[in-house]
């Protein structure tokens, strides 16, 4: 899948080789190639394994899956207000997600729902088969479906490294250039003062899938007397920390997004 989209069909390839222009100006073109393709051929291997989620076991788990920094998430659901979990599109979402579940946490997660029903059914029915919870994003019920699961000492997952315009987006700067990120984590945070606690995955060089949770983030400084300041800085923090993920390993993240829009 990922030679056909990459090396035969060049599907976004001007892009992805563009946003590797953006945040890595000193890097070589060959280099710049071989994190794309890397890139793509991660996301045709997210797309099998999406897949198999259902059916994951624990013996599979411990047999292909790695667990770091389980501390950190232990600690922040021991102070009994919710974690809200900051992620990205890094190795694999779902399998992360289905991971966290499979730890015995409480966890959902902010995703898109699609219009076509029969297609949503399916789509979901496949995520849900560990336990993952789904909230839609800009729903009606949206926030008070996190603040009840926040409310419950549950998880929520964020996905912040994707464009946001207006209304929900505030523009922030990513790898040195400004574009737009939501803010709807930095609202969240404000109101309940939960833990933040940075979660991805990656593909380990020894073929598992490795499921990290970094130490809570201290924002208690990035509070001051104006909310929309507040918003803006606490929303660039972490989009900072999603920007020291990515350059850790930038053949993972998905460089086909068009991040760059011009904020308006």
């Amino acid at each position: 899948m990922g030679v056909l989209w990459f090396d035969i069909l060049r599907f976004r390839r001007k892009i992805i080789i563009q946003n590797l222009d953006i945040a890595f100006p000193e890097m070589n073109p060959q280099e710049k190639v071989k994190i794309g393709r890397q890139s793509v051929y991660q996301l045709g291997s997210n797309f099998l394994e999406f897949f198999t989620l259902p059916m994951l076991t624990k013996s599979w788990v411990e047999e292909n899956a790695v667990y770091e920094g389980v501390e950190n998430i232990q600690a922040a659901l021991k102070k009994n207000k919710g974690v809200y979990l900051l992620s990205m599109h890094v190795g694999s979402g779902d399998m992360g997600a289905s991971l966290i579940s499979m730890l015995g946490i409480d966890v959902y997660l902010i995703s898109k729902f699609f219009k076509t029903a029969w297609f949503n059914n399916l789509w979901f029915y496949i995520r849900k088969g560990q336990g993952v919870k789904f909230i839609e994003p800009h729903g009606r019920q949206t926030p008070f479906e996190i603040l009840k699961a926040i409310k419950n000492k549950a998880c929520v997952i964020f996905v912040l490294d994707q464009f946001m315009g207006k209304p929900y987006g505030v523009e922030t700067s990513f790898f040195g250039k400004k574009t737009g990120t939501a803010y709807g984590l930095a609202l969240f945070y404000l109101k309940t003062k939960s833990p933040v606690v940075p979660v991805y995955t990656f593909e380990g060089k020894d073929g598992k899938v490795h499921l990290v949770f970094e130490p809570e983030l201290e924002l208690e400084n990035l509070i001051s007397e104006g909310k929309d300041k507040t918003i803006a800085d606490l929303t660039q923090n972490f989009t900072d920390q999603i920007e020291k993920i990515v350059r850790r390993y930038p053949d993972q993240w998905m460089w086909v997004h068009r991040r760059w829009k011009v904020f308006e």
